[in-house]
């Protein structure tokens, strides 16, 4: 889990994350590889590892020291192990580490040219031309807009329509009065070119505005037709005011379908449950785009590596 080494979970905890058991959780990977020994494994978390020190222990030296005494060898300057899926075909700003850890016993001297030549030749071979972007990503998905109040049904919980497509997880969560105006506002300010509301600042005013609250963090985020999406995190499972479709006509947060695709998973691919559970689904997932990528990129390493 990365929930310990991010810098939005330091910001929400009071103690920096510092008495947080899941700082030590990579012991429980470590257990499991020393179980299989396999050739080769790969990790994977938040950039925010690295700087990770809880009560005064630097993850990074303690997560080198644990493999090493495993028998495996991984990247020496864990910096040059973080990636952004973005270059990676995913339409999606996602920085994470990876990190690929080479068993000694079975690669012996070659073990540091094999982990040099992965990270800095053959995984960079799979980078794509050009970043895809939001309008790439979900430019073609049903529109789907705000209903009137006279228009919902009693009883039931809807603020806009409904896709009628065969298009799986393409329904939007529903979203009361005050936020429909609030994303149709934030939308039209740089579909105008306006740019009010741009700064983070601003639209920590404009939430304490309308709310009456005050966040440490801004609540608001409108994404962006010509660039790729901010981070997909597991944590629009309780909200989507930081992921605001770019159409101000439409005017509310992105659907279950809207996340999946940023996140590169087909649209064959149906999510189920109840809403806040497939949100979570996708924001803890590796991109299935980048996995692919990255499994291949793998393979050529331990396999058809030029290092004799």
């Amino acid at each position: 889990p990365c929930q310990a080494y991010s810098i939005a979970g330091r910001v929400r905890d009071e103690y920096n994350m510092q008495n947080d058991y899941r700082n030590y959780l990579f012991e429980s990977y470590l257990r499991v590889v020393n179980q299989f020994k396999p050739k080769a494994f790969v990790f994977e978390n938040v950039p925010g590892l690295l700087s990770a020190c809880p009560n005064g222990v630097r993850i990074p030296e303690l997560i080198k020291k644990e493999f090493s005494n495993a028998g495996y060898t991984i990247i020496d300057n864990l910096k040059d192990a973080v990636i952004d899926v973005a270059d990676y075909g995913v339409p999606q700003h996602r920085k994470r580490i990876i990190l690929l850890g080479l068993r000694d016993d079975c690669f012996g001297d070659r073990v540091d040219s094999i982990i040099n030549e992965f990270y800095y030749s053959i995984l960079p071979s799979f980078k794509s031309d050009k970043q895809l972007t939001i309008q790439d990503a979900i430019g073609d998905l049903p529109a789907l807009y705000p209903l009137s109040v006279d228009s919902v049904e009693y009883g039931q919980k809807r603020s806009h329509t409904s896709c009628s497509d065969k298009v799986y997880n393409h329904t939007p969560r529903y979203h009361n009065a005050r936020d429909i105006e609030i994303f149709r506002m934030l939308a039209a300010d740089i579909e105008e070119n306006r740019n009010q509301y741009t700064s983070i600042e601003a639209r920590r005013r404009l939430y304490t505005e309308k709310t009456g609250k005050t966040s440490s963090i801004h609540k608001y985020n409108v994404l962006r037709w010509d660039a790729p999406s901010t981070t997909i995190p597991a944590h629009l499972c309780k909200d989507g005011l930081r992921h605001i479709h770019p159409d101000s006509k439409q005017a509310r947060s992105i659907t279950v379908r809207e996340a999946a695709r940023l996140q590169s998973f087909p649209d064959d691919y149906e999510f189920i449950g109840p809403y806040t559970d497939q949100y979570k689904m996708i924001g803890n997932a590796v991109p299935p785009e980048f996995a692919r990528r990255l499994a291949t990129a793998v393979y050529k390493a331990l396999f058809e590596s030029k290092v004799r």
